[in-house]
């Protein structure tokens, strides 16, 4: 199970860090990533971080995003600083096993407006 947190209304240049607490150890979980879905869209790929340390971003978000984890919390976080009101979106943290198959958490809403 992974439940997303940390969305909220920002301004544009404004910062915010969400967080997907996960219910069984990170450690376990091959790759975890964030995605987005703004009204309208498809839902795309943000970051992912693999279970070796290996990060990959959008290039929409390079330079202004950063994915982390905690493994003693066993949580991911998504630090976005620089926030556009393209980023508006839900966010959804997904977690991939070793043997092929997903969780996605509930996801949290992102609105960047002035």
């Amino acid at each position: 199970q992974l439940v997303e947190s940390g969305g909220s209304l920002v301004q544009p240049g404004g910062s915010l860090r969400l967080s997907c607490a996960a219910s069984k150890s990170i450690l376990s979980i091959n790759i975890m990533g964030w995605y987005r879905q703004a009204p309208g869209k498809q839902r795309e790929l943000v970051a992912q971080l693999t279970r070796s340390g290996m990060t990959t971003y959008a290039d929409s978000v390079k330079g202004r995003f950063t994915i982390s984890r905690d493994n003693t919390k066993n949580t991911l976080y998504l630090q976005m600083n620089s926030l556009k009101p393209e980023d508006t979106a839900v966010y959804y943290c997904k977690a991939t096993y070793f043997l092929g198959s997903s969780d996605w958490g509930q996801g949290t809403l992102v609105t960047v407006s002035s």
